[in-house]
């Protein structure tokens, strides 16, 4: 099995691929780890794959909870406070988390180096791929000028980004959703802690719309949406940044990277060519206002990697990997049509539409359930060939993702995930876990989290990625 690209969605498609039993080779053209950071953030649900891939508990201390949203307006006076509870979710992780990249690819790259089944091979540049009935030729240059040489491969993975090869050499093509946005991007740190609410900071002023918050440690991040026709380095002089940043001092502050972005919403109009697929940002661009560009990838790999696993052990048919793109597709979809959408509403329009903005605002943030709904981490269930939504409380369950809370196993603690196992399970109405392996486990549920969730029925079918299949 070959994986093309070695970020944080490449990386944790080998570890999935590999904890299921598969030889990987990943691939990766760059000849060092990226050091500089991009994604910030990781919700509950990308957290409880990252405890699949076996890394969550090592990444966690190098994170920091997300307190929440501050909607601002143009002179930086709040409009709305939506706060989250920083303790465990339903899935047995904060709801949101910071996190620095680079942190995150190092807890990564460690778990990947102590993995006998995984061949890390950087300076590696795909050059071509051919397809045939024993799997895929991948024809591979080392950047580094040793010789080229070709590699066989039961199926490939294109992790490899927006600029992705895998994607151009099986001829796909990204379609647009929306208009793409121009965007300065700033990482600083700072010697001393900043005077900034713990969480994320909307500014939503059509002029200059702006979002900034701490991340972790003495890290801390702005963005700032660029006009037309204006360059990134029109905003980095000292001068403008203290315009821009205000009531924080740039001089004070060590500019990590100022670059200027393009935010966009794209999807590939195909995601796999037999036994060649794409996953990340070769599959699916998305702005960045629900903060899913990364989840969106990592999304695409725990729910593949169990397919693949089947497929490749003959255990399923090829026809397994077709509903690869059938559920992930109006997923990924969804979320980016999300991000569109609240990006609109939270810094389009004009002056009239500011002060609409501060009317509705007022009203809504004393709503609680829509305050609730403003910092719920919940994506939308999944939908496909895979999902069985009939009766009452199939309609309700099937396509999210089961509760993970601590359970009690024989007087020990543990969490949920670790008892279903690896492939799939059954859970009853009497908390009896029947796995793949043929076990049954009896658990208790101290937070009485489970029977309720279950809406009165007999037993619930969960797939190796978590998602329920059906309920009965």
């Amino acid at each position: 099995m070959v994986v093309v690209g070695a970020g944080p969605v490449g990386l944790t498609a080998a570890l999935l691929l590999a904890r299921r039993g598969l030889e990987v080779l990943v691939l990766e053209r760059h000849r060092t780890p990226y050091l500089l950071p991009r994604a910030v953030h990781l919700d509950d649900e990308v957290f409880r794959l990252l405890q699949d891939a076996g890394v969550a508990d090592d990444l966690a201390p190098r994170t920091r909870p997300l307190e929440g949203l501050r909607l601002l307006d143009a002179g930086r006076r709040v409009l709305a406070e939506f706060r989250r509870d920083a303790t465990a979710g339903s899935n047995g992780w904060p709801q949101g988390a910071l996190v620095h990249q680079p942190d995150l690819e190092e807890v990564l790259g460690a778990a990947v180096a102590r993995t006998p089944r995984i061949d890390l091979c950087r300076g590696a540049e795909v050059t071509g791929l051919v397809q045939d009935g024993a799997g895929v030729t991948v024809s591979v240059r080392d950047r580094d000028g040793g010789a080229d040489r070709s590699v066989q491969a039961a199926a490939v993975l294109g992790c490899d980004g927006a600029n992705s090869t895998v994607r151009e050499l099986i001829g796909a093509r990204m379609r647009d959703l929306g208009p793409a946005d121009r965007w300065l991007v700033l990482d600083v740190r700072s010697p001393v802690p900043l005077p900034l609410w713990p969480g994320v900071h909307q500014v939503c002023d059509p002029r200059r719309a702006a979002t900034f918050m701490p991340v972790t440690g003495d890290r801390y991040r702005w963005e700032f949406r660029l006009a037309p026709g204006e360059a990134a380095a029109d905003l980095t002089s000292t001068a403008a940044l203290r315009a821009l940043m205000t009531p924080v001092d740039p001089a004070a502050l060590e500019i990590v990277r100022a670059a200027e972005y393009t935010f966009r919403a794209q999807v590939a109009d195909r995601w796999r060519a037999g036994r060649v697929l794409l996953a990340g940002d070769a599959a699916h661009l998305t702005p960045p206002f629900v903060g899913q560009g990364l989840g969106l990838g990592l999304r695409d790999v725990h729910q593949l990697s169990w397919k693949l696993a089947a497929v490749l052990s003959g255990e399923a048919d090829e026809g397994l990997l077709d509903s690869y793109r059938a559920e992930r597709e109006p997923h990924a979809r969804a979320l980016i049509r999300l991000a569109l959408l609240l990006g609109r509403l939270m810094t389009g329009g004009g002056r009239s539409a500011s002060v609409l903005r501060r009317g509705v605002l007022a009203v809504v943030r004393r709503i609680p359930a829509v305050a609730r709904l403003a910092t719920d981490s919940r994506t939308p269930p999944l939908r496909g060939p895979l999902v069985d939504r009939r009766g009452r409380a199939g309609r309700r369950l099937a396509g999210t993702l089961v509760p993970q809370p601590w359970v009690t196993v024989d007087g020990a603690r543990c969490r949920l995930d670790d008892v279903l196992g690896d492939g799939k399970a059954t859970l009853t109405a009497d908390l009896v876990v029947r796995r793949a392996d043929g076990r049954e486990v009896q658990v208790e549920d101290p937070s009485g989290v489970l029977r309720p969730w279950m809406h009165g029925a007999d037993a619930v079918d969960v797939r190796p990625d978590r998602i329920v299949r059906s309920a009965r």
